[in-house]
């Protein structure tokens, strides 16, 4: 298969067109027909480009723009009815590499569509390369590794138990997210735990005294009267 591309597109016989022609090219396809479900489907899917509608129920298409370019560098085409200057740099302006407006030529678009490719094709593969780590989390010179159950700090191995390393991951997962002690009991213990929350801060204090007080970082911090978070950047 090509390249993996989602199309946004509510009309239902034009984007079945496009689907199709996109499949004899050799490309790979994904739909979806509102705003909505396109910044769902484009977040949590592998896409090597977006052609996205402007004109979508739900979350109109420089909506899910402005909020896609939160998560990842996928380049965007719009494609929209409208031909106003002003739609035009204001879809360029939310972070699109492109823009075509319908009705459109097929051989243009596809013209189009190779053209972002080659253009981005570094950002897109260096985005794609670093979704293959998802297990992978890192914070200044701290890493952990699902897969192989292991944290490092600047080439130092810290030896946690399965409880302290759950708990790690989970604030590395959502860093800048401020946690509650439930929240994070439900993720450590389970939905089913039956016990004080206070657990949690035994947890937090075992993982302060094997890496902030080792290293003379202060990664994890106290939220008083909420819970606990890991700041990216500090």
């Amino acid at each position: 298969m090509g390249a993996h591309i989602l199309v946004v597109e509510d009309e239902e016989k034009l984007a079945r067109f496009v689907e199709l022609e996109l499949l004899h090219e050799g490309y790979e396809v994904s739909k979806a027909a509102n705003g909505r479900e396109a910044l769902d489907t484009a977040v949590a899917g592998h896409f090597d480009l977006i052609l996205l509608d402007i004109m979508l129920p739900g979350l109109n298409g420089l909506e899910v723009l402005r909020r896609l370019q939160q998560y990842n560098p996928t380049p965007v085409i719009l494609l929209t009815a409208r031909d106003a200057v002003m739609d035009k740099v204001a879809g360029l302006d939310a972070g699109a590499v492109d823009y075509i407006t319908k009705p459109f030529a097929i051989e243009e678009l596809l013209a189009r569509i190779r053209v972002a490719l080659k253009l981005h094709g570094k950002i897109s593969s260096a985005a794609a390369s670093q979704r293959k780590e998802e297990d992978v989390y890192r914070w200044g010179k701290l890493t952990l590794s699902e897969k192989r159950h292991q944290v490092i700090y600047d080439g130092h191995e810290i030896n946690l138990t399965n409880r302290e390393f759950q708990m790690l991951e989970t604030l590395l997962k959502n860093q800048d997210i401020v946690l509650s002690r439930d929240m994070l009991l439900d993720k450590v213990c389970g939905f089913d735990y039956v016990g004080e929350t206070n657990v949690v801060d035994v947890y937090i204090r075992f993982l302060r005294s094997k890496i902030d007080e080792v290293f003379g970082v202060k990664m994890i911090q106290t939220v008083r009267g909420v819970g606990y978070v890991i700041k990216s950047g500090t």
